[in-house]
């Protein structure tokens, strides 16, 4: 199969791209989308649209891996790897993602970026309970101090609704808001782990073209 020919050292470096580009994306995203609605923007869509909108950009390191795989393999090497299973269950989970993009884009509209970040961060708890029902992960210690924790810090920030609530937005809208940010994080806990599900119902190897 595809990328057996890959260095330790190459998949280090891939892996280390990716970690970095997450941990960017994690920081900057909130703070850039805060200061958006903040400086007095509105549009949801554009937000929400803005958050799927780099796809493309992972055309670039799939022309790479694919002309590495033509060096490699010569002309045998497969244009791409994608089954029809996985791409319909990939395309079901772009549209699920694209909902739970909007509603983190309306809930942080709504919220100070401390707030959703910290609802946000419950998402541990989600997928805590996902991996459990879902591919049949046994809880931990941590795991359960990690659901107890985030659990009890949202129900704090919504009883303090009031002293949390931006300027302008009403209490109907705060708690609205609240709702589907966390909804977002309950949503996106299922989401990584029906792409888990599809990994190990692939029936081949996992390389990184396959998870681009």
């Amino acid at each position: 199969m595809e990328h057996q020919g890959l260095s330790t050292t190459m998949r280090r470096v891939l892996l280390l791209i990716n970690c970095l580009i997450l941990a960017v994306s994690i920081c900057g995203g909130p703070l850039m989308m805060g200061l958006y609605y903040v400086e007095g923007g509105s549009r949801v869509w554009l937000s929400s649209w803005l958050q799927t909108a780099g796809w493309s950009l992972t055309l670039i390191p799939l022309a790479i891996l694919y002309f590495y795989r033509r060096k490699v393999e010569g002309s045998n090497a497969k244009f791409y790897l994608i089954t029809p299973r996985i791409f319909i269950a990939s395309f079901v989970i772009g549209v699920v993602t694209g909902f739970d993009d909007f509603l983190y884009s309306w809930g942080g509209s709504k919220l100070l970026v401390s707030t959703s970040s910290l609802l946000l961060a419950a998402q541990l708890a989600f997928t805590s309970v996902g991996a459990f029902f879902i591919v049949k992960l046994k809880f931990t210690a941590y795991s359960i101090n990690a659901v107890i924790l985030l659990t009890v810090g949202a129900v704090l920030l919504g009883v303090r609704s009031n002293g949390d609530r931006p300027e302008g937005v009403t209490s109907k809208a705060y708690i609205l808001g609240f709702m589907m940010t966390l909804l977002t994080a309950a949503l996106y806990g299922v989401i990584l782990h029906c792409i888990e599900l599809i990994y190990l119902k692939a029936k081949q190897v996992i390389t990184a073209t396959l998870v681009l």
